[in-house]
C-alpha cells in the first residue's frame, strides 16, 4: 500500500463514464431502439441485419464527439471510463445461441471509433480507463453484458479465453498512449459466479496486459463483483503484482431498502454507511479503489416518501426548488464519500430522457458542480 512505485502511480481522477455509446443499453438512448423487439446490442444487431449498420455508425459518430470531451475538460473533469463490448475489434469472437443463424452479428468499426477516442483525450488531456463492458455469452445477464437475461460467459472457455485476448489486444494497440490510465478486465460479473473463476481470470488477465503496459504506467482494475471485499483478502498484492486497483459501483435505487426511502436516509447513507465502508477499504482491502459508477438515480417514490411527512402548509406537490434541493444535497453527499477513495466516475456522461443520470444535464441543471 506504501510502496514508492504506488505513490508514483495513482492520481486523483475525477471521471465521467461514456457509456452507451459503444455498447448500446436501451434505457439510455431508447430512440435507437424505437420499433424494434431488441433489448440489448446483441439482439439490436440480430433484428436489424445489415441494417443495423447505418444507424449504429450514426450514433458513434454523434452521441460522443471532441466537443464533448473538450466540455468535459473545461468542467475539471481530467478522466473518462470507455465501456467496451468484446466485439471492439470486429469479427472472430466465439458463437452464442443469441446470434441466431449470424456468425458475426455485430458492427465494425468500433475500433476505429475508439483511435479517435484516444486522439480527443490527449488533445484535451483526459486520461482514459478501457472498460471490458460486454463478455462473450454476457456475464451478469444485463443488457449493459451485451445480452439480457443471459450469463454464460463462465460457462465456456473460449468465452473466458476470448475475453483475455480482447484485453491483450488492447493492452498492445494503446500501451504507447500517454493518456491510457487504466484497463478494467471485466465489468460487473455476477454475484453467483464463483469467486474462485473471477480470480483466475483476473490473474491471468493480468499477465496478458502487464505484457505490454508497464506497471508504473497502467494500472490494472477488476471488479467487486458484487461480493464483499474480503473474498479478495491477499489477492493480487504486491511485491508480486503492481498497480492493482479495485472497482466498487455505488447505486441507491435498485434495492427495496433504497426504494422506500426518503431523501434524508439517502443522504444519511452515503455520508455514514458508505464512508464507513469507504474507511475500512482505504484501511483494509490492499488496494486502492476507484467508484466505477455512481449516479443521481433514485426511485421516484422518494418524492412521495417526502410529501407524506409533517410540515407548517398544505403541500401537495413538491417544487423545482425542493426537487433541486434533493439532488444538490444528495450529490453533495456521495461527493464527500466518494473523495475519500482514488477515483470516481459518474455514470454516465448523457443520457436521452434521464437527467439524473446524465452528468451533462446534472451540471447544467445545478445538481452537481461546474467545476472539478
Amino acid at each position: 500500500m506504501g510502496s514508492s512505485l504506488k505513490k508514483t502511480c495513482e492520481k486523483k481522477l475525477r471521471g465521467v463514464n461514456l457509456g452507451g455509446w459503444l455498447v448500446l443499453e436501451k434505457w439510455m438512448t431508447p430512440s435507437l431502439f424505437q420499433g424494434l423487439q431488441a433489448l440489448d446490442e446483441t439482439s439490436y444487431c440480430v433484428e436489424l441485419g445489415q441494417q443495423a449498420q447505418q444507424s449504429l455508425k450514426a450514433h458513434w459518430n454523434t452521441f460522443i464527439t471532441a466537443d464533448d470531451f473538450a466540455w468535459l475538460a473545461s468542467m475539471g473533469i481530467n478522466a473518462v471510463r470507455i465501456p467496451l463490448g468484446h466485439w471492439i475489434f470486429g469479427a472472430g469472437y466465439p458463437y452464442h445461441p443469441a446470434y441466431g443463424e449470424s456468425l458475426s452479428p455485430y458492427v465494425e468499426g468500433g475500433i476505429e471509433i475508439l483511435d479517435q477516442a484516444f486522439d480527443w483525450a490527449e488533445q484535451y488531456h483526459l486520461q482514459v480507463v478501457l472498460d471490458l463492458h460486454a463478455a462473450p455469452g454476457c456475464q451478469n445477464g444485463f443488457d449493459n453484458g451485451g445480452i439480457q437475461n443471459v450469463c454464460d460467459w463462465p460457462k465456456k472457455d473460449s468465452y473466458i479465453n476470448y475475453s483475455l485476448e480482447v484485453l491483450e489486444r488492447l493492452a498492445e494497440r494503446y500501451h504507447y498512449r500517454s493518456v491510457l490510465h487504466a484497463i478494467e478486465v471485466l465489468n460487473e460479473p455476477r454475484w453467483d459466479i464463483d469467486t474462485s473463476v473471477l480470480k483466475s481470470y483476473t490473474t491471468d488477465a493480468y499477465h496478458r496486459i502487464r505484457r505490454y503496459c508497464k506497471a508504473d504506467q497502467v494500472a490494472i482494475v477488476f471488479h467487486d463483483g458484487f461480493r464483499s471485499f474480503h473474498e479478495y483478502d491477499g489477492f493480487l498484492q504486491e511485491p508480486e503484482y503492481s498497480h492493482v486497483l479495485f472497482d466498487i459501483h455505488r447505486y441507491q435505487c435498485f434495492e427495496l431498502n433504497d426504494q422506500d426511502a426518503d431523501i434524508y436516509t439517502h443522504i444519511a447513507h452515503s455520508v455514514i454507511e458508505w464512508k464507513q465502508e469507504a474507511d475500512d477499504f482505504i484501511e483494509n482491502l490492499g488496494h486502492s479503489t476507484y467508484v466505477g459508477e455512481w449516479s443521481l438515480g433514485l426511485d421516484l417514490k422518494m418524492e412521495t416518501h417526502w410529501l407524506q411527512g409533517s410540515f407548517d402548509y398544505s403541500l401537495q406537490t413538491i417544487d423545482q426548488f425542493q426537487r433541486d434541493l434533493f439532488y444538490k444535497g444528495y450529490a453533495a453527499a456521495q461527493l464527500l464519500t466518494f473523495e475519500k477513495y482514488l477515483g470516481w466516475f459518474f455514470w454516465s456522461y448523457k443520457t436521452e430522457t434521464m437527467p439524473q443520470w446524465s452528468f451533462r444535464d446534472c451540471v447544467e441543471k445545478g445538481w452537481l458542480p461546474d467545476r472539478f
